[in-house]
């Protein structure tokens, strides 16, 4: 397998800029997702890799060797599309077979490479099958099959589970996840779910406007973004975001929103004490704001409010409410026996120790 480095990646066309300055190392055997939202660049980043899109400017490296100048058939890679891009008129066998075939193996080790293949991903049955037979899963496993067969040191996903259903595309997340530990291969996945990014990476790129916004674990990438915008994309729903206006009283640092005011933990001071009198970006995710009714008030990083409920969404193990200050709308993530109603004004709680805040202009996080 191999390890996968991009070096001051630019891709250009004409005057415009679709990935600038882009740097990362994806380490051998790892599963790394690319992710953020539609025409962010991630696909480009990938046909790059794969030998698909010309490099404007930096360079790409395989296993150490520097590919830019390399025919894609030869960079030893193998990338499943979001289409599946079988041929119609073959059976999922010869469809998993015609790479090999083109490269000139033997009958004997296609038909191995199809077997093997087939028994990982468990299509046996279907090998005799043509594309117009085969569901949208099944035509999923013959396109990962057909990678697998040719034992390349990358695969490359680009966005494969788009086009299936919320049930199957959560049974193929845990399938690729099965797959990558049994393959032990190097993994560059790409999609705009941010579900599927939290549950499959090791490492998560975060890409906004051909830029990397943050490199990091799930956890990580959760519990600290580095700026505005990873915040707002990872996690669903996503966090609330509240402008505040930084205000200094009684040796207490207050965060007003306008309809309720919070006093600041005193581990926020020191960074937040040159905003006094500015408007900064107070973040809390929904899980963190709670219903005072059922909340423990021992917690002292705690602070309440009051907001009407707009909306309440049932998900069965929990409600989603949807509330409004009166300036501002956000989401509280609720246990479903709540029994809150549309228009009801309720005291809420903010666990103040989960806070995030960021620089109104740059959007960075101040801690």
């Amino acid at each position: 397998m191999a390890a996968i480095v991009l070096k001051d990646v630019w891709k250009r066309y004409g005057d415009l800029d679709i990935v600038k300055n882009f740097n990362i190392e994806v380490l051998d055997r790892s599963f790394c997702i690319f992710v953020g939202p539609s025409e962010c660049g991630k696909t480009t980043i990938l046909r790059m890799i794969a030998g698909l899109e010309e490099v404007s400017k930096g360079y790409i490296y395989i296993d150490g060797l520097k590919v830019n100048d390399i025919a894609p058939k030869n960079r030893d890679i193998a990338m499943v599309f979001q289409n599946y891009a079988l041929y119609p008129h073959m059976t999922a066998y010869d469809n998993m077979g015609f790479s090999l075939k083109l490269r000139g193996y033997s009958k004997k080790e296609i038909h191995q490479r199809v077997y093997e293949a087939a028994e990982i991903l468990d299509i046996g049955y279907l090998l005799e099958k043509r594309p117009k037979q085969l569901s949208n899963g099944q035509r999923q496993r013959v396109a990962i099959g057909r990678a697998i067969v040719r034992k390349p040191k990358v695969f490359l996903f680009d966005e494969p589970l788009s086009s299936l259903d919320a049930k199957l595309r959560g049974q193929m997340r845990a399938e690729l996840k099965k797959l990558h530990e049994r393959l032990q291969s190097t993994i560059i996945y790409v999609t705009h779910d941010q579900t599927e990014a939290m549950t499959m990476g090791d490492k998560i790129c975060v890409i906004n406007d051909g830029r990397i916004q943050q490199i990091a674990g799930p956890v990580e990438l959760y519990d600290n973004p580095t700026n505005k915008f990873v915040a707002g994309f990872i996690g669903n729903p996503s966090m609330n975001f509240f402008e505040v206006d930084v205000i200094h009283k009684n040796d207490v640092i207050f965060l007003n929103e306008g309809t309720f005011e919070t006093p600041l933990p005193v581990r926020f001071r020191e960074k937040v004490f040159p905003y006094i009198g500015q408007k900064i970006i107070m973040g809390i995710r929904p899980e963190n704001i709670y219903d005072r009714l059922f909340y423990n008030t021992t917690n002292k990083e705690v602070s309440s409010f009051s907001a009407t409920v707009e909306v309440v969404e049932p998900l069965g193990s929990e409600k989603y409410l949807h509330l409004s200050t009166g300036k501002n709308e956000f989401i509280a993530k609720v246990d479903s026996h709540n029994s809150v109603k549309t228009n009801q004004i309720i005291d809420l709680v903010f666990n103040l120790a989960k806070i995030l805040l960021f620089d109104i202009k740059t959007g960075i996080q101040i801690i």
